[in-house]
């Protein structure tokens, strides 16, 4: 971690995605920096430049949650970004309890597994797959366990082939990998993960660079291109464990669709081969 730490390497990477134009300010002249410039965001923000400056730099590490409202705004955050802001910033909750071994709740594994025709897995907090169901393995093969998320989407090869946009699955992996260690960067996992994959993937260090924040809970729609069955469209159900770190991953069908046809075909396939 840069002597900045944290909150400072926050700051200056949102900074850097803000265009002048889009908080109102004129974009002309020669800029030597992108985005915006350090004197600009404490104007934004009602602050003064030497006290921003500080903030970015790591000399100051307190700010008050009024100056990271303020800064928030400034940056154009949304909810969940400002809430990262303020965990970074000491306002939340951040001490580190003792880490033990995720396992999936007996409860949950049981109820994955009785999912004979629809995909579901359990991820942990540094998105390593620790439960799926063969409907899951089977749509996509970097859902099995024991598989890093991560490493499957940055350096695996099957992602280019199994996603029709990669690149969007890969920068919502990153996202939600930073929403789920929140203020703690120098988590010694995530730093060797970090570490390893900032080596091998320029997109991932561009990315990790950005520093984006999605939460771990919601849903969305996935596209694949599947082997066996074709083209899927699938909505996704992306829900927190309670208690745990572990989110619950489930995939379904829009009823009456191509896709929940295809979907239907790939749970028979699935059927077929475990009665065999």
């Amino acid at each position: 971690m840069s002597a900045a730490g944290p909150l400072g390497e926050y700051l200056r990477a949102r900074r850097e995605l803000i265009r002048p134009g889009d908080v109102g300010l004129p974009a002309h002249g020669r800029r030597r920096v992108p985005g915006l410039r350090r004197e600009e965001v404490a104007l934004l923000a009602g602050i003064s430049a030497d006290y921003y400056l500080r903030l970015e730099q790591g000399r100051d590490r307190s700010p008050s949650a009024q100056v990271l409202e303020a800064l928030a705004r400034a940056l154009l955050l949304d909810a969940e970004a400002t809430g990262h802001l303020h965990r970074l910033g000491g306002h939340a909750p951040t001490g580190r309890p003792a880490r033990r071994p995720e396992r999936v709740p007996v409860g949950i594994r049981q109820l994955v597994g009785s999912w004979a025709q629809t995909p579901a897995f359990v991820h942990g907090r540094h998105l390593d797959v620790l439960f799926a169901n063969p409907m899951a393995t089977a749509l996509a093969p970097i859902y099995r366990v024991g598989v890093n998320l991560l490493r499957a989407v940055f350096l695996g090869p099957d992602v280019p082939a199994l996603y029709p946009a990669p690149e969007a699955v890969a920068a919502s992996a990153v996202a939600g990998l930073r929403a789920q260690v929140g203020a703690e960067v120098d988590d010694p996992r995530l730093t060797e993960l970090v570490a390893e994959l900032t080596t091998g993937s320029e997109l991932f260090r561009r990315l990790w660079a950005r520093h984006d924040v999605t939460v771990r809970a919601g849903g969305g729609l996935r596209a694949f291109h599947h082997p066996r069955v074709g083209e899927l469209e699938l909505r996704y159900e992306k829900l927190t464990i309670s208690g745990t770190t572990q989110s619950l991953v489930v995939y379904h069908a829009e009823p009456g669709s191509a896709s929940a046809r295809a979907l239907a075909r790939l749970g028979a396939a699935v059927s077929a081969e475990a009665a065999r």
